[in-house]
């Protein structure tokens, strides 16, 4: 498995509510078919929050991760401007192993 990793800014959310850990995991596995899943959540020392998602490409799934996060709402969060993605050809990678793809 690849690794996708989505940082949300609670800063840059109307409705942070923490209940996005859920919500936006289960809406992208239903989004891509079950091609992305969920994995895991952190939080970074800066209080940023990251959801980690597991996927058999990421290069070749996180388009559809972009698109759902630019066309849709979560929790009354528009998370073009909230959320980084990340992605990792390695199995449960660490941020630093990460390549930033969102935004460009």
């Amino acid at each position: 498995m690849q690794t996708i990793g989505i940082v949300l800014d609670p800063g840059k959310m109307s409705n942070p509510d923490l209940d996005i850990r859920y919500d936006l995991p289960e809406r992208i596995e239903e989004y891509t078919d079950g091609k992305v899943k969920e994995s895991a959540y952190d939080y970074l020392p800066d209080e940023r929050m990251v959801i980690w998602l597991d996927t058999e490409d990421a290069q070749k799934n996180v388009g559809d991760v972009i698109q759902l996060i630019s066309s849709e709402m979560i929790l009354d969060n528009d998370l073009t401007e909230a959320a980084e993605i990340y992605i990792s050809t390695l199995e449960q990678a660490e941020l630093d192993q990460c390549t930033k793809v969102f935004p460009a």
